[in-house]
């Protein structure tokens, strides 16, 4: 027996090496698991976001619903071409790990009479597993692993 042992032995740094990487091992999924979902969250809260900016749109300029996402993006004027009714970084139509999209319906008598938006995760099953798509009525529809579409199951 050694009296004066300064220091680890190698077996004790590779014991407490190895408790770290089984720590880390069951931990990294589960962090990834969390920020998949709240990825997922804001996709959705931000789609009711645009529901309301374009309903805003159409009672604000008499037009019907935007035609496209840019048409909501910050402006010193608003207009309808830029209505002031977005944040910088949701009118760019990418947010959180999803792209956005926003088009509206072809005009009649000058009237956009609906739209339709949707979320994709920018890498499927990094960002998110599920795609998101709302229109004019308001309700957010989901679809896991495919996009989403009018006919899918609301949230």
């Amino acid at each position: 027996m050694r009296k004066n042992q300064q220091g680890f032995s190698l077996i004790e740094l590779l014991i407490v090496v190895a408790i770290i990487l089984i720590i880390a091992a069951i931990a990294i999924p589960n962090l990834l698991r969390a920020k998949m979902a709240a990825n997922e969250g804001s996709a959705v809260a931000s789609l009711r976001t645009i529901n309301t900016a374009s309903a805003t749109y159409a009672n604000t300029f008499g037009i019907g619903y935007p035609a496209q996402l840019s048409y909501l993006k910050p402006a010193t004027s608003p207009s309808s071409t830029s209505a002031d009714l977005l944040d910088d970084v949701l009118s760019t139509g990418t947010k959180s790990g999803y792209t956005f999209v926003l088009t509206g319906s072809a005009p009649v008598n000058g009237i956009a009479m609906g739209y339709t938006a949707t979320a994709n995760p920018i890498a499927l099953y990094q960002t998110g597993n599920r795609y998101f798509f709302t229109d004019q009525t308001f309700i957010i529809r989901q679809n896991v692993g495919a996009a989403a579409t009018a006919t899918d199951s609301p949230i």
